[in-house]
């Protein structure tokens, strides 16, 4: 089954792919490798966004929605630049920050929400190396922001 086939059936509707908000560039090209600057959750369903801290204003749950959400965007943007998601030959690796309070020890937990998308997505080339860090803070008080890097076929 072809990667579109995949986010069809899962009912997933890619958003445009997120611009960046500061002076810098979305992805960069080196080789056959892709790196994918960090992006935050796409919009729920109706509209609003998850904001706040892991262990204050979010639950893991909370969280493992916004991370999936984040796979969306990071989608979105593989998209956006390679235009043929096909072109993904596996996701390498992805790095998950989630903005957590001091006590909030469970990052993979949440992480996961964006991992499990990969996999569902890309199949076995959406396995990926991982690292799930908490961090004090995030732009515009994401719950989870997430970069990725990617090989690619041309």
């Amino acid at each position: 089954m072809s990667v579109e086939s995949r986010i069809k059936e899962l009912g997933i509707v890619l958003p445009n792919s997120p611009a960046p908000v500061a002076n810098y560039v979305p992805v960069v090209r080196t080789g056959n490798l892709i790196y994918l600057s960090g992006v935050g959750p796409a919009p729920k369903t109706d509209g609003s966004e998850f904001k706040g801290k892991l262990g204050i204003d979010l639950s893991v749950e909370d969280g493992y929605e916004a991370a999936r959400l984040t796979g969306i965007n990071i989608i979105s943007r593989l998209k956006g630049y390679l235009t043929d998601l096909e072109k993904v030959s596996r996701i390498i690796k992805v790095l998950s920050m989630v903005n957590a309070s001091p006590d909030f020890f469970d990052p993979p937990a949440v992480s996961n929400g964006c991992s499990d998308l990969l996999v569902e997505v890309f199949g076995e080339k959406g396995k990926h190396a991982r690292s799930a860090i908490g961090v004090a803070s995030l732009p515009g008080n994401w719950p989870i922001e997430i970069e990725v890097i990617a090989e690619i076929t041309d």
